[in-house]
């Protein structure tokens, strides 16, 4: 089935005859400033990457607790919000159909891990910046009214509040940081690119979703992100310049927080991109994290920057991740399977390109 006859056939779409009115029939006027899924054509998606996808969504659904999270040590409003990305990421309806009420309910769940008074969705700057990123692209597509099912109001928050919020913690917790980003806790005071790209990248998505982030704030980013990125277009961890190594997935971050802040003409853009494509072959080293967290970054970083370099490696992504799924549809890797599944499809979802943040 093409992507774009994957889309007509969504239950959201089938009412509608264009954004505008998908929009209006779903959430009222004040929702129409907010992304709204768009029918997109494009090639097929191929089969195989279907099949993955579709049975580790399964492994997903079947592995959820009763809070609509999961159980890992790495658990939290990040790894839900993983979760819920990877639905909206293959066009799922969160209201209505087969994964609705699992993606509200790991929708209530991040939510409810989020600190009324600060915004932070807690555990961590990292699960801070991948909640943000997931309510970013969940808001305009989720109907907000059957997002609490008997809850009082008092106990209710609207993905706008929620975004708002989480755009408020991230910006307050750098002014307060000397190098212009962020380190696991919202008041630290250094700074690394692997938690810093996390909670810019949710910045960018809530700036795309259509809510006020201050200028100086992505700028105050990229700069950071500027003065850790060599001429060879190796990227550092930690604190100034230094530490440089091969780190693929340092690299795939930079590259792609560059690219979505619309900086493409930055001459570091181009140094982490050209150093990226220079490995296509060889496929370098992670040096961050794990495989799968690499995996994610990269497919993204050589999307927004190289098309066809993005499908040379995409197929190599394919055909490895084929050997590497389990029986049960999930993926396992130093993250644990939960973690590992949500990172290897998300990895494949740039064959669907429904995700807003996955647009160039």
């Amino acid at each position: 089935m093409s992507l774009n006859a994957r889309m007509v056939n969504s239950k959201t779409f089938r009412s509608c005859v264009s954004g505008i009115a998908c929009c209006m029939l779903l959430f009222g006027t004040t929702h129409c400033g907010a992304q709204v899924l768009e029918i997109r054509t494009g090639e097929a998606v191929p089969r195989e990457v279907r099949e993955m996808y579709d049975a580790g969504l399964q492994h997903l659904i079947d592995s959820q607790d009763q809070q609509g999270s999961w159980n890992s040590s790495y658990r939290g409003a990040g790894v839900d919000g993983m979760a819920v990305m990877c639905f909206l990421a293959s066009g799922e309806d969160p209201n209505f159909g087969a994964y609705a009420a699992p993606m509200r309910k790991t929708l209530r769940n991040m939510l409810r891990q989020q600190s009324r008074r600060t915004g932070f969705f807690g555990g961590s700057m990292y699960h801070h910046g991948f909640a943000m990123l997931a309510v970013a692209e969940a808001y305009g597509t989720v109907d907000d009214r059957n997002l609490w099912p008997g809850e009082s109001e008092s106990e209710q928050i609207t993905l706008a509040e929620s975004l708002e919020l989480a755009v408020r913690c991230a910006v307050t917790s750098q002014k307060k940081n000397s190098y212009g980003a962020w380190r696991y806790n919202p008041s630290g005071n250094d700074a690394d690119t692997s938690v810093s790209g996390s909670v810019l990248v949710g910045l960018l998505a809530a700036r795309n979703a259509g809510i006020e982030v201050p200028d100086e704030a992505i700028d105050r980013a990229i700069k950071y992100f500027v003065s850790m990125t060599s001429p060879s277009g190796q990227v550092a961890y930690a604190g100034g310049m230094g530490g440089f190594d091969e780190s693929m997935a340092r690299i795939s971050i930079a590259a792609l927080v560059y690219a979505v802040a619309r900086r493409k003409d930055l001459p570091q853009y181009k140094q982490t991109l050209e150093y990226l494509k220079s490995r296509l072959v060889s496929g370098g080293r992670a040096g961050l994290g794990s495989v799968e967290y690499q995996n994610y970054y990269q497919a993204q970083a050589l999307f927004q920057g190289d098309e066809e370099s993005w499908k040379k490696w995409n197929q190599k992504l394919i055909d490895t991740l084929k050997t590497r799924q389990q029986p049960d549809g999930s993926f396992d890797g130093s993250y644990g399977k939960s973690v590992s599944t949500c990172l290897s499809l998300l990895a494949l979802a740039l064959n669907y390109r429904f995700l807003p943040i996955y647009e160039r």
